[in-house]
């Protein structure tokens, strides 16, 4: 294993820790040193292929977060923003790369990350698909051609689970849009319609969340006119599409100075 990464994966036990573990566990280019959960979890202390339900992977689920992430190459991390932040602190204290999937983050919580990517490479994106990161792409490219006649409507679908809205992929979809446009997403970001709110204010970017079973991830852009609709979409069939990126983003990420990237660098779309 010395010519392989060391990989922490956090939320272990979680369903995106999970598939991250055995993704890691079938890689040729690194291997699993750490599984982190919260503090009182029954699985802390455990094998973390025996409480996953399969085979030993030789790793015990642990607490100590800085402990682990200290023996590690590059710490991958789908769990809650003030999670997040606190494994970015000790990732910068040990000089590790840090791979975030998280979303639902507040400006606080990006100057923080942002403090501590002045130690260590950072790659945070809200979606690590190819799929998507390419959808962000073609979704700024289009908002450019297109004038204010057109109405920019994003739409999300996700899993019961989930527990933020829009999700961190509408808001990078939006973010593209508006860059598109050369307005800044917050001066037109419309996500509050409950009641009678009056009609759509033109040159708005709306965002509407769905939730519901075990939808993965789908999400549309449409731009609508008073005489015509284009439609971009993106489907996830499969969490693999998640996982393959994070793998993908931490071994890009070896390589990096310290700073804050997204996987559009990573794919080399930037």
């Amino acid at each position: 294993m010395a010519d392989t990464i060391g990989i922490v994966i956090t939320g272990a036990s979680g369903r995106m820790g999970q598939m991250l573990i055995k993704t890691v566990m079938h890689s040729a280019t690194m291997h699993l040193v750490g599984a982190i959960e919260q503090k009182g979890h029954d699985w802390v202390g455990r094998e973390v292929g025996g409480a996953m339900g399969s085979a030993s992977m030789g790793v015990i689920v642990t607490d100590d977060a800085a402990t682990a992430i200290s023996g590690a190459d590059a710490v991958i991390d789908f769990t809650i923003p003030q999670a997040t932040v606190a494994f970015a602190d000790m990732a910068a204290a040990a000089g590790v790369a840090h791979i975030i999937g998280t979303t639902g983050f507040d400006a606080k919580h990006l100057a923080q990350i942002a403090n501590s990517a002045k130690k260590i490479p950072i790659v945070r994106a809200g979606n690590m698909s190819l799929g998507v990161n390419l959808l962000v792409n073609l979704t700024k490219q289009v908002a450019a051609a297109l004038d204010s006649d057109f109405d920019i409507e994003i739409i999300e679908a996700h899993h019961n689970k989930k527990i933020d809205a829009p999700s961190g992929t509408a808001l990078m979809l939006g973010e593209a849009a508006a860059e598109g446009r050369n307005v800044r997403l917050e001066d037109v970001r419309d996500t509050k319609r409950n009641g009678i709110v009056g009609a759509r204010k033109q040159g708005d970017i709306g965002f509407v969340a769905i939730r519901g079973g075990d939808i993965v991830g789908e999400h549309d852009v449409m731009f609508a006119s008073p005489t015509e609709r284009i439609t971009l979409r993106h489907v996830a069939s499969d969490r693999k599409v998640f996982t393959s990126g994070a793998l993908k983003a931490a071994l890009w990420a070896q390589s990096q100075m310290p700073g804050e990237y997204d996987m559009l660098d990573v794919l080399g779309l930037n």
